[in-house]
């Protein structure tokens, strides 16, 4: 029947892309060429990858083309709460909590860093800057080798960090290093707060992500406070898929989720279990 078209060709091409006939990380044909091999129109064979999409076999990534997923399941990675010193390079750095610190992730572009107006209202407030305020904007896509991108991360540095580490502006010879630069520059130490919320990415980060504009990402906006004068030095927002990171944190009780009993009582209760 004609309303299960898609589903055949759907399962079809997954029969060849399970053969091997596409490897993990290739492109498939266009979508007009495969119309024309399966007899069939456009919307058909887009409803045909849209159903593979959500089984986890293909990317449709915007400008990209369609892509076959890495093993059909991408590696995640547990997203604590350490910050580590990075050991896989001889400069001093950190390594947050989605590296092991104990490697050295690569760029997928050049790195970029300038000073830009700070547009976003709610970042300008982070940092504790007025929007509009020029400042150090630095602008990374990283991962670890041999995988696809893993994050977008984008850092703005408030201006007196900058002045006071003009070096924040440089490369990194390693992960984390400017923020040691910031901190060997009067800032130790720098603490940090988190912020988490799910979106769906825009259409350059799904293209950098490597990502279909359908699949959510986690963005986690980082506020970095100067252990020298209690105020915002940097603010980083990392944008990363959600089929690539899980976040684990250890639940503590509130004093009001304590238990019901006296002391006494929870231990004679305690003697009554056993």
């Amino acid at each position: 029947m004609q309303h299960s078209r898609y589903l055949d060709i759907a399962a079809e091409i997954r029969r060849r892309v399970e053969a091997g006939e596409w490897e993990p990380g290739s492109h498939l044909p266009r979508l007009n060429d495969l119309a024309a091999e399966y007899d069939a129109n456009r919307d058909t064979i887009g409803r045909a990858i849209a159903a593979l999409e959500s089984q986890g076999v293909l990317w449709a990534v915007q400008g990209r083309g369609i892509i076959v997923r890495h093993g059909m399941m991408r590696l995640r990675r547990p997203r604590g709460n350490l910050v580590k010193r990075n050991r896989a390079t001889p400069s001093a750095g950190y390594s947050f909590p989605s590296a092991s610190g104990q490697e050295k992730w690569k760029h997928h572009i050049t790195p970029l860093a300038g000073h830009e107006p700070l547009t976003d209202p709610r970042i300008a407030k982070l940092l504790g800057v007025e929007p509009d305020t020029p400042v150090m904007r630095r602008f990374r896509v990283t991962g670890p080798e041999s995988e696809p991108p893993f994050q977008i991360n984008i850092s703005w540095i408030h201006p007196r960090g900058v002045t006071d580490a003009p070096e924040t502006a440089s490369e990194d010879p390693g992960p984390g290093h400017w923020l040691h630069l910031l901190e060997k520059a009067g800032h130790w130490p720098i603490s940090w707060t988190e912020f988490h919320r799910a979106r769906t990415p825009t259409p350059d980060e799904a293209r950098l992500l490597e990502i279909p504009i359908s699949l959510p990402v986690l963005e986690i906006v980082r506020v970095g406070t100067s252990g020298a004068d209690g105020k915002p030095i940097e603010v980083t927002e990392y944008i990363v898929a959600s089929d690539r990171v899980e976040t684990v944190h250890v639940l503590h009780r509130d004093e009001s989720a304590q238990s019901p009993w006296p002391d006494d009582q929870r231990r004679g209760q305690i003697e009554t279990d056993r």
